[in-house]
């Protein structure tokens, strides 16, 4: 195995460490928290299976987390899969058929479930059944098998792009929205526990603060300053140490990279600003479209850098500041 496949895996392993096991660690996302606590106190006094639950928002938001605590509530084995991996009815078909009675599926990007899968999706949602054809032409026949009661926990950044059909089939859909700095900062010091890492406090707050209000970033940027503390061994992650390691990391005061500030230089100096079609400002920065709209735009739009409008997207008073750059010119200072 090479030395980038095992760090990737280290990486995955502390993830899931990471992930808070029960409710009283799950931080922020109140509303939705308390409304699942509900359906799953309700279904457990009807003695039911839950209802088919859907969770949009952010990558990093706790999705995923939120899918895991539902099972651990329920007591119930959960089975992991996503949209890109159910091509065809036969994959689908050898998921449902061993889970068990209450089992829970979680299927992250489900927004990218195929339509042929999604209709077979439909009955087995609903009536808990699966009908699949056998054969071709006039030897075509329909054979009906009985799946054991589950529930399926959808997992989207695009809830648009979720049809219409497959969206009403879900019992309740919540949204997650970003992280208040202060709920990061409970994130971090529980994180720091597991990790067995001593901060300040106010270097927290400043990891807090470069996090994109997204728990996962922070998180991976704990672990990244914890690796300059550890090289210079020191046993404490202080302010000097974060700054030095956002320095080196080319993290600025805004939790900008260097690739949000190129395409945000893109925006503002080659396009004056905007409007521009998001098509063009791809071709521009050599991004994919789902990497602005996806990675990109949602802090930017966060923070009041840029906007969308029907015309296009367009960097706002604030970025041109940002970036020392008049309506035109070039940029002074960058950080």
């Amino acid at each position: 195995m090479s030395s980038n496949n095992t760090q990737n895996t280290n990486e995955d392993v502390l993830d899931l460490t990471l992930r808070p096991k029960t409710w009283e660690f799950y931080v922020g996302q109140d509303k939705t928290k308390n409304n699942v606590k509900i359906i799953i106190e309700a279904a457990k006094k009807r003695k039911e299976s839950i209802e088919h639950l859907l969770f949009y928002g952010n990558p990093g938001l706790g999705k995923t987390t939120l899918a895991y605590l539902v099972a651990q509530e329920i007591g119930a084995d959960i089975k992991i899969t996503s949209g890109p991996a159910m091509e065809r009815a036969g994959d689908l078909a050898a998921i449902l058929t061993n889970l068990k009675e209450g089992s829970v599926l979680f299927c992250d990007e489900i927004h990218r479930l195929s339509r042929v899968v999604e209709e077979y999706l439909y009955p087995a949602m609903e009536d808990f059944k699966l009908n699949l054809i056998l054969g071709k032409g006039p030897m075509a026949r329909v054979m009906e098998l009985n799946l054991p009661k589950f529930t399926l926990i959808g997992a989207t950044t695009k809830l648009a792009s979720i049809s219409g059909p497959l969206r009403s089939r879900f019992g309740a859909i919540f949204g997650l929205n970003f992280y208040s700095n202060e709920d990061i900062e409970q994130v971090l010091v529980r994180s720091c526990k597991i990790l067995n890492v001593k901060a300040q406090q106010n270097a927290l707050k400043i990891i807090a603060s470069h996090s994109r209000f997204t728990p996962r970033v922070a998180n991976h940027l704990l672990k990244r300053v914890r690796d300059f503390a550890q090289v210079k061994n020191e046993n404490l992650i202080t302010k000097e140490i974060v700054d030095d390691a956002f320095l080196n990391l080319e993290i600025d005061r805004l939790g900008l990279t260097q690739n949000d500030r190129r395409f945000l230089e893109a925006l503002v100096v080659k396009f004056n600003g905007g409007p521009v079609g998001v098509q063009t400002l791809a071709a521009a920065t050599a991004e994919e479209v789902g990497t602005i709209l996806e990675v990109y735009e949602p802090y930017l739009m966060r923070i009041g850098l840029i906007t969308r409008t029907p015309q296009g997207r367009m960097a706002t008073k604030m970025a041109f500041d940002y970036l020392g750059v008049s309506s035109v010119g070039l940029p002074k200072i960058l950080f």
